[in-house]
């Protein structure tokens, strides 16, 4: 069976504490929202879990964007193209129906072009959109008074918690999404183990 190198350490590294600091986010958020829920002890200790571990996602973020910038992957993985829209029809096709018939993926991964249409659609939302609006409204929030005239701009803090938490489960839907696309690979745990050694079965 041949193998395709795919994922370079730094990202394979950037997946996982990433991954972690996501996770950490999930639970300390729903502790805030639903603080019977005693995932951790200390109510107090969760609010700074949670800014912290916010502050962390803002760091890998910004680690993720200058690492493609400077590598050239930002274009080649990540931006959709007119080829990308044509072929997103099939590859929708292929999830739905094709995939479960044992038919052959439309799409071959490649060094220079890892990610088929749809998977290129998914993380350019979440990197582009997502990750930005819940990074600036988590800032919003962990400094209500610096960023006041910032919060009333945009309608309040109940506006505010609104954007953040409605991205929260966007985010949420999304992990559920990427967790089950995870176990389709030629095996169920190969595109798992590539995220350790780099190399796609």
């Amino acid at each position: 069976m041949s193998k395709i190198y795919l994922h370079p350490l730094p990202v394979r590294i950037w997946h996982w504490l990433n991954a972690f600091i996501v996770i950490m986010l999930f639970l300390t958020g729903l502790q805030l929202r639903v603080p019977s829920v005693n995932i951790f002890s200390d109510y107090r200790i969760v609010v700074l879990m949670h800014k912290y571990f916010g502050y962390a996602m803002t760091l890998s973020f910004f680690f993720w964007l200058v690492y493609y910038i400077f590598t050239g992957g930002l274009i080649k993985h990540y931006v959709i193209g007119i080829k990308d829209i044509k072929a997103m029809p099939g590859q929708a096709l292929y999830y739905a129906y094709r995939i479960f018939k044992n038919e052959k993926n439309p799409f071959e991964p490649a060094f220079d072009n890892k990610f088929n249409p749809l998977q290129k659609l998914a993380y350019a939302s979440v990197m582009f959109i997502l990750t930005p609006i819940i990074i600036i409204s988590g800032i919003m929030f962990s400094d209500i008074i610096t960023f006041f005239s910032w919060i009333e701009a945009i309608g309040g803090i109940r506006v505010l918690d609104a954007i953040h938490v409605a991205i929260a489960y966007i985010f949420l839907f999304y992990l559920i999404i990427h967790l089950y696309m995870a176990t389709i690979g030629k095996r169920f745990y190969s595109h798992i183990k590539a995220m350790f050694t780099g190399f796609e079965d």
